[in-house]
Protein backbone atom coordinates (compact mmCIF):
# COMPACT_ATOMS: atom_id res chain seq x y z
CA UNK A 1 0.00 0.00 0.00
CA UNK A 2 1.78 3.67 -0.90
CA UNK A 3 2.39 6.09 1.80
CA UNK A 4 -0.72 8.31 3.40
CA UNK A 5 -1.72 11.04 1.43
CA UNK A 6 -1.74 13.63 4.26
CA UNK A 7 -2.12 17.88 3.95
CA UNK A 8 0.26 20.18 5.42
CA UNK A 9 -1.28 22.07 8.28
CA UNK A 10 2.04 23.76 9.39
CA UNK A 11 3.66 26.77 7.58
CA UNK A 12 7.17 25.08 7.73
CA UNK A 13 7.46 23.44 4.10
CA UNK A 14 10.87 22.99 2.96
CA UNK A 15 9.52 22.31 -0.84
CA UNK A 16 7.87 26.35 -0.52
CA UNK A 17 9.14 28.65 -3.43
CA UNK A 18 7.50 32.27 -3.26
CA UNK A 19 5.35 32.85 -6.32
CA UNK A 20 6.87 35.61 -9.01
CA UNK A 21 3.89 37.14 -9.85
CA UNK A 22 4.36 38.79 -13.29
CA UNK A 23 0.65 39.94 -13.72
CA UNK A 24 -2.38 40.21 -10.86
CA UNK A 25 -3.89 36.52 -11.12
CA UNK A 26 -7.51 36.08 -12.12
CA UNK A 27 -9.70 34.67 -9.73
CA UNK A 28 -12.98 32.91 -9.67
CA UNK A 29 -15.13 32.78 -6.58
CA UNK A 30 -17.62 29.40 -6.90
CA UNK A 31 -20.77 30.00 -4.68
CA UNK A 32 -22.79 26.84 -4.85
CA UNK A 33 -26.47 27.66 -3.99
CA UNK A 34 -29.57 26.17 -2.73
CA UNK A 35 -32.57 28.49 -2.25
CA UNK A 36 -29.98 31.37 -1.30
CA UNK A 37 -31.93 34.42 -2.85
CA UNK A 38 -31.45 36.45 0.33
CA UNK A 39 -27.60 35.53 1.23
CA UNK A 40 -26.34 36.47 -2.40
CA UNK A 41 -27.99 40.01 -1.75
CA UNK A 42 -25.64 40.21 0.65
CA UNK A 43 -22.74 37.94 -0.13
CA UNK A 44 -22.08 39.53 -3.76
CA UNK A 45 -21.60 43.40 -2.98
CA UNK A 46 -19.50 41.77 0.12
CA UNK A 47 -17.17 39.91 -1.93
CA UNK A 48 -17.00 42.44 -4.88
CA UNK A 49 -15.80 44.99 -1.79
CA UNK A 50 -13.00 42.89 -0.94
CA UNK A 51 -11.74 41.34 -3.97
CA UNK A 52 -10.28 43.87 -5.43
CA UNK A 53 -7.80 43.77 -2.62
CA UNK A 54 -6.14 40.65 -3.85
CA UNK A 55 -6.59 41.13 -7.67
CA UNK A 56 -8.12 43.89 -10.32
CA UNK A 57 -9.69 40.70 -12.65
CA UNK A 58 -12.15 38.52 -10.42
CA UNK A 59 -15.64 37.13 -10.94
CA UNK A 60 -17.94 36.09 -8.87
CA UNK A 61 -19.71 32.37 -10.29
CA UNK A 62 -23.13 31.46 -8.72
CA UNK A 63 -24.40 27.61 -9.26
CA UNK A 64 -27.92 27.40 -8.74
CA UNK A 65 -28.34 23.55 -8.02
CA UNK A 66 -32.34 23.88 -8.53
CA UNK A 67 -33.15 26.38 -6.02
CA UNK A 68 -36.98 26.69 -5.71
CA UNK A 69 -36.53 30.28 -4.99
CA UNK A 70 -35.63 33.59 -6.28
CA UNK A 71 -31.86 32.42 -6.25
CA UNK A 72 -31.39 32.53 -10.00
CA UNK A 73 -32.85 36.07 -10.47
CA UNK A 74 -31.46 37.45 -7.85
CA UNK A 75 -27.52 36.77 -9.23
CA UNK A 76 -29.16 37.78 -12.66
CA UNK A 77 -30.36 41.22 -11.50
CA UNK A 78 -27.01 41.16 -9.26
CA UNK A 79 -24.83 40.25 -12.53
CA UNK A 80 -26.37 43.92 -13.98
CA UNK A 81 -24.01 45.53 -11.68
CA UNK A 82 -21.64 43.20 -10.37
CA UNK A 83 -18.91 40.40 -12.08
CA UNK A 84 -21.90 37.69 -11.39
CA UNK A 85 -22.07 34.78 -13.78
CA UNK A 86 -24.51 32.06 -13.41
CA UNK A 87 -24.72 28.58 -13.86
CA UNK A 88 -28.01 27.20 -13.41
CA UNK A 89 -28.58 23.20 -13.06
CA UNK A 90 -31.47 21.59 -14.27
CA UNK A 91 -32.39 20.26 -11.12
CA UNK A 92 -30.83 19.48 -7.32
CA UNK A 93 -27.77 17.48 -8.04
CA UNK A 94 -26.41 18.15 -4.67
CA UNK A 95 -23.95 20.09 -3.16
CA UNK A 96 -20.73 17.62 -4.91
CA UNK A 97 -22.04 18.43 -7.95
CA UNK A 98 -23.10 21.81 -7.92
CA UNK A 99 -19.35 22.37 -6.48
CA UNK A 100 -17.75 20.00 -9.75
CA UNK A 101 -19.67 22.33 -12.22
CA UNK A 102 -17.92 25.30 -10.47
CA UNK A 103 -14.82 24.12 -10.76
CA UNK A 104 -15.11 22.68 -14.25
CA UNK A 105 -16.21 26.22 -15.60
CA UNK A 106 -13.80 28.40 -13.98
CA UNK A 107 -10.66 28.92 -16.27
CA UNK A 108 -8.71 31.72 -13.98
CA UNK A 109 -5.40 31.76 -11.95
CA UNK A 110 -6.77 31.36 -9.11
CA UNK A 111 -9.96 29.52 -7.78
CA UNK A 112 -12.04 30.48 -4.75
CA UNK A 113 -14.55 28.16 -2.95
CA UNK A 114 -16.87 29.15 -0.64
CA UNK A 115 -20.64 28.99 1.03
CA UNK A 116 -22.99 31.52 -0.14
CA UNK A 117 -24.78 31.56 3.23
CA UNK A 118 -22.41 34.04 4.87
CA UNK A 119 -20.97 31.30 7.27
CA UNK A 120 -17.49 31.74 5.86
CA UNK A 121 -15.53 34.84 6.72
CA UNK A 122 -14.59 36.82 3.69
CA UNK A 123 -11.79 38.14 5.47
CA UNK A 124 -9.76 34.97 5.82
CA UNK A 125 -9.44 35.54 1.74
CA UNK A 126 -6.38 37.97 2.15
CA UNK A 127 -4.66 35.02 4.81
CA UNK A 128 -5.28 32.33 1.99
CA UNK A 129 -3.86 34.58 -0.32
CA UNK A 130 -0.60 35.27 1.47
CA UNK A 131 -0.60 31.93 2.10
CA UNK A 132 -0.51 31.18 -1.95
CA UNK A 133 2.07 33.55 -2.57
CA UNK A 134 4.14 31.78 -0.50
CA UNK A 135 4.02 28.75 -2.80
CA UNK A 136 1.08 26.87 -1.22
CA UNK A 137 -1.26 25.42 -4.04
CA UNK A 138 -4.31 25.11 -1.61
CA UNK A 139 -5.22 26.95 1.12
CA UNK A 140 -8.82 25.98 3.45
CA UNK A 141 -10.36 26.64 6.14
CA UNK A 142 -10.01 24.43 9.58
CA UNK A 143 -13.07 25.05 11.42
CA UNK A 144 -11.77 25.74 14.96
CA UNK A 145 -15.08 25.41 16.87
CA UNK A 146 -18.22 23.09 16.52
CA UNK A 147 -20.18 24.07 19.71
CA UNK A 148 -23.19 24.67 18.05
CA UNK A 149 -24.08 21.37 16.89
CA UNK A 150 -25.27 18.63 18.97
CA UNK A 151 -22.79 16.96 21.18
CA UNK A 152 -24.27 13.34 19.38
CA UNK A 153 -22.92 14.98 16.08
CA UNK A 154 -19.83 16.10 17.34
CA UNK A 155 -18.31 12.99 18.49
CA UNK A 156 -19.95 10.94 15.22
CA UNK A 157 -18.26 13.24 13.24
CA UNK A 158 -15.40 13.01 14.70
CA UNK A 159 -15.54 8.97 14.86
CA UNK A 160 -15.98 8.82 11.17
CA UNK A 161 -13.35 11.08 9.95
CA UNK A 162 -11.42 8.70 12.33
CA UNK A 163 -12.17 5.57 11.11
CA UNK A 164 -11.88 6.91 7.36
CA UNK A 165 -8.40 8.46 7.59
CA UNK A 166 -7.22 4.90 8.91
CA UNK A 167 -8.90 2.91 6.53
CA UNK A 168 -8.09 5.30 3.42
CA UNK A 169 -5.10 5.92 1.63
CA UNK A 170 -5.37 9.74 2.11
CA UNK A 171 -5.91 11.84 5.65
CA UNK A 172 -9.28 13.51 5.48
CA UNK A 173 -9.49 15.81 8.48
CA UNK A 174 -12.86 16.21 10.10
CA UNK A 175 -13.01 20.03 10.42
CA UNK A 176 -11.92 20.84 7.18
CA UNK A 177 -14.64 22.03 4.69
CA UNK A 178 -15.28 23.34 1.50
CA UNK A 179 -13.71 26.64 2.23
CA UNK A 180 -10.73 26.89 0.09
CA UNK A 181 -8.42 28.80 -2.14
CA UNK A 182 -6.70 26.74 -4.97
CA UNK A 183 -4.07 26.46 -7.75
CA UNK A 184 -5.27 26.60 -11.29
CA UNK A 185 -3.42 23.32 -11.27
CA UNK A 186 -5.06 21.88 -8.50
CA UNK A 187 -8.68 22.37 -10.39
CA UNK A 188 -7.35 20.81 -13.62
CA UNK A 189 -6.08 17.63 -11.12
CA UNK A 190 -9.76 17.94 -10.04
CA UNK A 191 -11.04 17.95 -13.50
CA UNK A 192 -9.62 14.79 -14.25
CA UNK A 193 -11.09 13.00 -11.88
CA UNK A 194 -14.28 11.08 -13.29
CA UNK A 195 -16.04 9.11 -11.08
CA UNK A 196 -19.71 10.16 -10.39
CA UNK A 197 -20.72 9.45 -6.80
CA UNK A 198 -18.59 12.57 -5.18
CA UNK A 199 -17.32 13.37 -1.34
CA UNK A 200 -15.33 16.51 -2.82
CA UNK A 201 -13.71 16.77 0.77
CA UNK A 202 -12.45 13.32 0.14
CA UNK A 203 -11.15 14.09 -3.18
CA UNK A 204 -9.34 17.70 -2.07
CA UNK A 205 -7.42 15.50 -0.06
CA UNK A 206 -6.81 12.71 -2.41
CA UNK A 207 -5.22 15.00 -5.21
CA UNK A 208 -2.59 16.16 -2.72
CA UNK A 209 -0.37 19.22 -3.63
CA UNK A 210 1.06 21.61 -1.17
CA UNK A 211 -1.30 22.35 0.79
CA UNK A 212 -2.24 24.22 4.71
CA UNK A 213 -4.68 24.34 7.16
CA UNK A 214 -5.88 28.03 8.57
CA UNK A 215 -8.19 27.70 11.49
CA UNK A 216 -11.14 29.78 11.48
CA UNK A 217 -14.05 30.34 13.44
CA UNK A 218 -17.72 30.00 11.23
CA UNK A 219 -20.54 32.70 11.31
CA UNK A 220 -23.98 32.10 12.04
CA UNK A 221 -25.87 31.79 8.85
CA UNK A 222 -27.10 35.27 7.73
CA UNK A 223 -30.68 33.88 6.24
CA UNK A 224 -32.83 30.72 5.54
CA UNK A 225 -32.01 27.04 7.05
CA UNK A 226 -29.12 24.33 5.96
CA UNK A 227 -30.28 21.82 3.64
CA UNK A 228 -27.72 19.49 4.70
CA UNK A 229 -30.04 16.94 6.97
CA UNK A 230 -29.41 13.26 8.54
CA UNK A 231 -30.60 11.71 5.56
CA UNK A 232 -27.70 13.72 2.88
CA UNK A 233 -25.41 13.68 5.64
CA UNK A 234 -25.69 9.73 5.81
CA UNK A 235 -25.67 9.74 1.78
CA UNK A 236 -22.17 11.83 1.76
CA UNK A 237 -20.75 9.51 4.51
CA UNK A 238 -21.37 6.14 2.72
CA UNK A 239 -20.23 7.87 -0.21
CA UNK A 240 -16.97 8.32 1.59
CA UNK A 241 -16.46 5.13 2.86
CA UNK A 242 -17.23 3.54 -0.67
CA UNK A 243 -15.15 5.85 -2.66
CA UNK A 244 -11.59 5.80 -0.28
CA UNK A 245 -11.74 2.76 1.57
CA UNK A 246 -12.34 -0.95 0.95
CA UNK A 247 -12.29 -2.16 4.41
CA UNK A 248 -15.86 -2.73 5.24
CA UNK A 249 -15.29 -5.61 2.17
CA UNK A 250 -11.95 -6.90 4.24
CA UNK A 251 -14.00 -6.55 7.38
CA UNK A 252 -16.47 -8.69 6.56
CA UNK A 253 -14.09 -11.27 5.30
CA UNK A 254 -11.94 -11.95 8.31
CA UNK A 255 -15.94 -11.86 9.98
CA UNK A 256 -16.57 -15.03 7.47
CA UNK A 257 -13.25 -16.35 7.92
CA UNK A 258 -13.73 -16.31 12.22
CA UNK A 259 -17.08 -17.47 11.78
CA UNK A 260 -16.61 -20.55 9.51
CA UNK A 261 -13.61 -21.80 11.68
CA UNK A 262 -15.92 -21.40 14.75
CA UNK A 263 -18.55 -23.37 12.85
CA UNK A 264 -15.60 -26.23 12.26
CA UNK A 265 -14.65 -26.06 15.71
CA UNK A 266 -18.48 -26.58 16.70
CA UNK A 267 -18.64 -29.41 14.38
CA UNK A 268 -15.49 -31.61 15.65
CA UNK A 269 -17.09 -31.21 19.72
CA UNK A 270 -20.33 -32.51 18.29
CA UNK A 271 -18.77 -35.27 16.36
CA UNK A 272 -17.08 -36.55 19.58
CA UNK A 273 -19.65 -35.73 22.15
CA UNK A 274 -21.59 -37.94 19.31
CA UNK A 275 -18.90 -41.02 19.01
CA UNK A 276 -18.47 -41.05 23.27
CA UNK A 277 -21.71 -40.12 24.58
CA UNK A 278 -23.84 -40.85 22.04
CA UNK A 279 -27.05 -37.97 21.05
CA UNK A 280 -29.12 -37.71 24.25
CA UNK A 281 -31.04 -34.45 23.12
CA UNK A 282 -31.93 -33.49 19.47
CA UNK A 283 -30.77 -29.92 20.23
CA UNK A 284 -32.93 -27.85 17.54
CA UNK A 285 -32.74 -24.75 19.47
CA UNK A 286 -29.00 -24.76 19.02
CA UNK A 287 -29.91 -25.78 15.03
CA UNK A 288 -32.19 -22.76 14.83
CA UNK A 289 -30.34 -20.15 16.59
CA UNK A 290 -26.81 -20.96 14.86
CA UNK A 291 -28.98 -21.12 11.09
CA UNK A 292 -30.21 -17.66 12.20
CA UNK A 293 -27.16 -16.19 12.97
CA UNK A 294 -25.54 -16.89 10.18
CA UNK A 295 -27.94 -16.23 7.66
CA UNK A 296 -28.11 -12.79 9.30
CA UNK A 297 -23.98 -12.44 8.88
CA UNK A 298 -24.65 -13.41 5.40
CA UNK A 299 -27.21 -11.16 4.74
CA UNK A 300 -25.43 -8.11 6.47
CA UNK A 301 -22.58 -9.37 4.50
CA UNK A 302 -24.21 -9.18 0.97
CA UNK A 303 -25.78 -6.30 1.64
CA UNK A 304 -22.12 -4.70 2.56
CA UNK A 305 -20.70 -6.20 -1.31
CA UNK A 306 -24.11 -4.69 -2.76
CA UNK A 307 -23.27 -1.25 -2.16
CA UNK A 308 -20.05 -1.53 -3.49
CA UNK A 309 -21.92 -2.99 -7.04
CA UNK A 310 -24.35 -0.32 -6.73
CA UNK A 311 -21.65 2.31 -6.95
CA UNK A 312 -19.95 -0.11 -9.63
CA UNK A 313 -23.04 0.62 -10.86
CA UNK A 314 -23.73 4.19 -10.77
CA UNK A 315 -20.39 4.37 -12.44
CA UNK A 316 -20.27 2.44 -14.93
CA UNK A 317 -23.53 3.97 -16.58
CA UNK A 318 -20.99 7.13 -16.95
CA UNK A 319 -24.61 9.53 -16.32
CA UNK A 320 -23.07 13.11 -16.21
CA UNK A 321 -22.03 14.54 -12.40
CA UNK A 322 -24.86 17.15 -13.76
CA UNK A 323 -27.12 18.57 -16.29
CA UNK A 324 -26.95 22.50 -17.11
CA UNK A 325 -29.96 24.38 -17.97
CA UNK A 326 -29.09 27.79 -18.51
CA UNK A 327 -25.73 29.63 -18.42
CA UNK A 328 -25.66 33.57 -18.13
CA UNK A 329 -21.65 34.55 -17.95
CA UNK A 330 -20.73 38.10 -16.78
CA UNK A 331 -21.38 41.15 -18.59
CA UNK A 332 -19.71 43.51 -16.16
CA UNK A 333 -15.75 44.00 -16.10
CA UNK A 334 -14.30 43.71 -12.97
CA UNK A 335 -13.13 47.24 -13.33
CA UNK A 336 -16.05 48.98 -12.94
CA UNK A 337 -16.07 47.99 -9.19
CA UNK A 338 -12.68 48.84 -8.17
CA UNK A 339 -12.14 51.94 -6.14
CA UNK A 340 -10.06 54.17 -7.67
CA UNK A 341 -7.46 54.27 -4.52
CA UNK A 342 -7.04 50.51 -4.54
CA UNK A 343 -4.32 48.39 -2.49
CA UNK A 344 -1.27 47.63 -4.89
CA UNK A 345 -2.12 43.54 -6.14
CA UNK A 346 -0.20 41.31 -3.39
CA UNK A 347 -1.07 43.64 -0.47
CA UNK A 348 -4.20 42.77 1.20
CA UNK A 349 -5.34 44.81 4.87
CA UNK A 350 -5.44 41.68 7.59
Amino acid sequence: MPDKITQHTSESDPTLSPRNLGDTPSITCILPAYNEADNLKVIIPKLCEYLPKLSSRFEILVVDDGSRDATSAVAIDLGKQYPVSLIRLSRNFGKEAAMSAGLDHADTDLVILMDSDLQHPIEMLGEFYQHWLEGYDMVYGIRSDRSDEHPIKRRLTRYFYHMLSQSADVEIQADAGDFRMMDAKVVKALRALPERKRMMKGLFAWVGFRSIGIPFQVNPRHSGETSFGIRRLSSLALTGITAFSSTPLRMWMFIGAGISMLAIAYAIIIVLRTLFWGVDVPGWPTLVAGIGFLGGVQLLSVGVLGEYVARIFSEVKARPVYLISDHHPTKVSSDRVINIEQPESGSVDQ
